[in-house]
């Protein structure tokens, strides 16, 4: 961190960051106040809006919105104080674990939110371990203070112990439930306090003197300030103070304590990024480390949307710069099918809007559309071979087949489904014997997910089945012995989209079988998505 070169001012504005969350602990909501401080939006929607209240901005998906859940991951690109910022909103709920996986590819750091309430879920730890196997600085914001939460204290020490992190409190609450008046700012030395009556207001700050200043006895009721007082004197004592070299090796998270609904805290730790979170980042690829301010264009496909706009069958692949200054209308070369592209409309994201990018540096995320050219882990460059690894493809954990209910329109759901594949929604695998797909994926809600979006964007209703196969496994090896292997097997074997060799089965035993007798070939439960 401390030997590398100064980046460009642009570069280094430039803030890259996802949220994650276990469903239902406000990660959308706070998403929409981050819009509205950036002045994005002029009014923030509600996940489950009533009559006139706009809904969400940041999920489009008609899904989405019946049920008041993300399923896709959006990107947004804003301006807040001098800062850029690039934010990724990723699905929470554990069926869609995949895209969440492989957006955390794409940023340089994570917010995770925490409901006050519920402390650390599973969803939640799961997604954690993932930013630890990256190093990602992460930032935690404990949300719903407004409702009964638990102690301060007990949520501190539950995210020590299980996620076995450093926790520094940023702020640190008054009261709670009924009772939150506000919070006092650790690292400023302020006083903010919550607005009630009108949600989409920015909470007023009290700048005073450290925790003696008579100004306190003002706005907080003398119980809770002397609750206060002890309670700080306590945090400083037996939590650690903000370290910002720990925080950006991922061995310590800040947290600050809010209510997204009522847009209280979410400015200051808003702040917390600009003023903490980390530049751009270097990124890997398989021959070297790509650094930011290197002057070539770079960039990696990490998600790929097929009909964000249903009218206009389009697919949009997000691209993570990882080097240079882009422009609009340069031509890049696509490192796959070593062809050069001309990248003439590019678009920034605002939510549920886009726009056209007439520039973007390392660290932004654009939006390409394009016809299929564009897969997840594709590279993007100025004519240099490079491959980014670190973007997996996991094995489905759920297998079922599928046909059209009318026979005739079997040729279009295959287009279909090949195009759900390359999206990354699903693994599609076409066995050798027999007609008919077998479309795997991560939790049961993708299957109802897909059936819905088959029938939405292709007017095919199709019907899902019980598959005979449970689990899936891609075979690697020597060639000749794939080939023999294949042969001697036909009835387990399939293909994915992108021709690979898939050994599909019934029980483990299979798989330890194959192991046994035939020590040369490997059965592996991720891919990765290679170029």
């Amino acid at each position: 961190m401390t030997n590398r070169p100064e980046l460009p001012p642009e570069i280094a504005r430039r803030r890259t960051f996802a949220i994650i969350a276990h469903p239902d602990a406000g990660k959308t909501t706070l998403t929409e106040k981050f819009l509205l401080f950036g002045g994005a939006i002029q009014m923030a929607g509600q996940v489950r809006a009533k009559g006139e209240a706009r809904r969400t901005r940041s999920d489009f998906m008609k899904m989405e919105q019946d049920r008041g859940i993300s399923v896709s991951a959006s990107a947004m690109s804003f301006d807040f104080d001098r800062y850029r910022f690039n934010l990724v909103d990723t699905p929470g709920h554990s069926d869609f674990s995949e895209d969440t996986y492989r957006t955390l590819t794409a940023v340089d750091a994570a917010i995770m939110v925490i409901d006050g309430a519920k402390g650390v879920e599973s969803q939640t730890r799961k997604l954690f371990e993932v930013c630890r196997m990256r190093d990602l600085p992460i930032l935690t914001f404990c949300n719903k203070m407004d409702r009964e939460s638990r102690d301060t204290f007990e949520i501190i020490d539950e995210i020590q112990e299980n996620l076995a992190i450093d926790v520094a409190p940023a702020s640190w609450p008054i009261g709670s439930g009924r009772d939150f008046v506000g919070c006092y700012d650790l690292l400023h030395d302020r006083l903010e306090l919550m607005d009630r009556a009108d949600r989409n207001r920015v909470a007023e700050s009290i700048k005073i003197s450290g925790l003696d200043d008579p100004k306190l006895s003002q706005h907080i009721p003398a119980d809770q300030l002397e609750k206060l007082r002890e309670e700080i004197e306590m945090a400083r004592e037996l939590l650690p103070a903000f370290d910002r070299k720990a925080f950006l090796e991922g061995h310590m998270t800040p947290i600050w304590f809010g209510s997204a609904i009522n847009s209280f805290g979410v400015k200051e730790l808003m702040v917390g990024i600009g003023e903490f979170g980390p530049q751009p980042q270097p990124q890997n690829s398989a021959d070297r480390e790509i650094a930011p301010e290197e002057k070539p264009v770079t960039g990696f496909v990490f998600k790929v949307q097929a009909n964000m706009d249903p009218k206009h069958r389009d697919r949009v692949a997000f691209v993570r710069l990882a080097s240079g200054h882009f422009e609009r209308g340069m031509k890049l070369t696509h490192v796959r099918s070593k062809k050069p592209m001309a990248v003439s409309n590019p678009v920034l994201f605002l939510a549920a809007d886009r726009e056209l990018a007439e520039e973007a540096w390392a660290g932004d995320i654009i939006g390409i559309p394009n016809h299929g050219q564009l897969r997840i882990g594709d590279a993007l460059t100025e004519g240099e071979a490079l491959r980014f690894t670190g973007i997996p493809s996991f094995a489905p954990e759920l297998l079922q087949s599928v046909r059209a209910t009318d026979p005739m329109k079997a040729k279009h759901l295959e287009k279909a489904l090949m195009q759900f594949a390359e999206e990354g929604a699903a693994k599609v695998f076409k066995p050798m014997i027999g007609s008919g797909f077998i479309v795997g994926v991560v939790g049961a809600l993708q299957f109802e997910v897909l059936a819905s979006r088959i029938e939405i964007e292709y007017g095919i209703p199709v019907r899902f089945e019980a598959s005979q196969f449970t689990s899936a496994r891609w075979v690697a090896g020597p060639k000749d012995k794939v080939d023999a292997f294949v042969q001697a097997n036909k009835g387990h074997i399939a293909q994915d989209h992108d021709g690979d060799m898939v050994y599909l089965t019934r029980l483990q035993w299979d798989i330890d079988r194959v192991g046994r007798d035939h020590p040369e070939l490997r059965l592996t439960a991720t891919k990765e998505m290679m170029v």
